[in-house]
């Protein structure tokens, strides 16, 4: 049987499909994987060389990737799958969908009684009330996620709450007074997208009073698929929280 030819422009997609034992013939130069060929990056990826290599499927995410580029990709004839969850608990069907359009098994705990169950499980013990969180995504000008982001799901999941829950734009420009404002008591900085360092930390902690600033792994925090539940065990751990 010959391989699926697969090319991924979603770095968390990236990393399940080797983790499915599919590897990709492309991906993005953002995927981090430098034994692979890429194919430019998320936001400007080479359509004209993704065509060449007569893919069999083309996985895209609707917040890594342009609708241009991807209808684009369409009208080639090219085979799409998207991959865009929302929320931890899309996570599980997600991937299991990825498995099953590249003839893959799904791995534990992905399928969908499993997933539930792990849900279930962490959901289960979370102690006290939750912590108040402030989380920053970019720098110049200040940027935060509100809700419905996998990144705000996944701290609700840890017991924190997102305090610009219900902002609407779901990355909005804000100012550190207005976060203040908010009374964080635990601001996070993500290594990515914008790479935060302990230099940044001061700065925040000196316009948020009161708040602990913690620098977490931002591939954990904002990477879904495979890394999931893994990734909520490190940022358990990075937090002092509860250890799923």
């Amino acid at each position: 049987m010959t391989a699926m030819k697969v090319v991924s422009l979603v770095p968390s997609a990236t990393e399940t499909l080797l983790a499915l034992g599919v590897t990709p013939v492309a991906c993005t130069r953002f995927c981090e994987q430098p034994g692979l060929a890429t194919v430019g990056g998320t936001k400007d990826p080479d359509v004209a060389a993704i065509s060449l290599l007569e893919p069999d499927l083309v996985v895209v995410n609707d917040e890594e990737n342009r609708f241009d580029d991807v209808d684009r990709l369409r009208k080639l004839g090219l085979a799409v799958h998207e991959m865009s969850p929302r929320s931890v608990a899309e996570v599980g069907p997600a991937v299991a969908a990825l498995a099953a359009a590249v003839g893959a098994g799904v791995p534990e705990p992905f399928a969908p009684g499993d997933w539930r169950t792990w849900l279930d499980e962490r959901r289960q013990r979370r102690r006290g009330e939750p912590r108040r969180t402030f989380v920053l995504v970019w720098r110049r000008p200040w940027m935060t996620l509100a809700g419905d982001t996998y990144g705000s799901s996944l701290l609700q999941l840890l017991g924190c709450f997102n305090v610009f829950t219900g902002r609407g734009t779901r990355y909005p420009t804000v100012e550190l007074a207005e976060a203040a404002a908010r009374r964080p008591d635990l601001v996070l900085l993500p290594t990515e997208p914008y790479p935060f360092k302990e230099k940044h930390g001061a700065e925040v902690a000196a316009a948020v009073a009161g708040a602990e600033v913690v620098i977490v792994d931002g591939q954990d925090l904002f990477w879904w698929g495979i890394r999931t539940p893994g990734a909520v065990d490190r940022l358990a751990a990075a937090l002092s929280g509860p250890t799923p």
